[in-house]
């Protein structure tokens, strides 16, 4: 049966590294301009997982370091170590900007997409879906790595604002467990640094980016996909 698909807009995608002292102050200083994800729940932060598939190749991995533009890719997310929602979700990058494609799994088709590839016909997926069996089937598009860190999201309605604080990144290449857990882990930054990712529409407000002091950090063109296979390929 074919699921609903969601699809973002084009989007400006800033990535910086960050210390933990700056990580505080940057955190310190957004709470009373922005608000919470309200996703997030009490805490104010919720744990994502997502398995990255490539091909045969590792084209993604090397589109991503000569900076190839376009280039895009797939992989599966869940929260919070939980199967209840699992998103297959295909992250495009076209002249500087960012868009996300996306469609809800099932279990079955999780752990089927993990091993040996979907067992539903073409017309009975979702066109996101049918898309990611034909890559599956002409490229070899296998899972290569996991990905899992902790996520503070805050947002800011003008210019549709999305500042993210990523801490506890970690990779693991046991994709067969990714849905259960329980797989060896590594942090993919040195001890103490962390990552911010600004996201948003046509501009950036100024009271958003003066808050954040974007000067002062280094920024990043690399993605955590790319950080956590680069010792493994290269």
């Amino acid at each position: 049966m074919k699921r609903e698909e969601e699809q973002q807009s084009w989007r400006h995608e800033l990535k910086f590294v960050c210390t933990q002292p700056q990580l505080e102050i940057i955190k310190n200083r957004v709470r009373p301009l922005l608000a919470a994800d309200p996703h997030t729940g009490p805490s104010g932060t919720y744990r994502i997982r997502s398995v990255y598939f490539d091909d045969v190749r590792d084209s993604c991995f090397y589109e991503n370091e000569d900076g190839t533009d376009p280039r895009e890719k797939f992989r599966i997310r869940i929260y919070n170590g939980s199967s209840e929602r699992i998103t297959l979700e295909l992250k495009q990058k076209c002249r500087g900007l960012n868009r996300k494609l996306s469609c809800p799994l099932t279990d079955r088709q999780c752990r089927q997409m993990l091993g040996g590839g979907l067992q539903e016909a073409p017309e009975e997926l979702a066109p996101l879906l049918r898309k990611w069996q034909l890559q599956h089937k002409n490229r070899l598009l296998r899972p290569k790595a996991i990905v899992e860190y902790e996520r503070t999201p805050y947002i800011f309605r003008l210019g549709n604002v999305r500042v993210t604080l990523d801490q506890n990144i970690t990779a693991g290449t046991q994709t067969e467990r990714f849905l259960e857990g329980g797989f060896v882990r590594r942090p993919i930054l040195p001890a103490g640094q962390h990552v911010l990712e600004v996201k948003y529409d046509a501009f950036l407000p100024d009271p958003v980016r003066q808050l954040l002091a974007l000067e002062t950090l280094q920024r990043t063109s690399f993605s955590k996909y790319y950080l956590c296979r680069k010792f493994n390929v290269m």
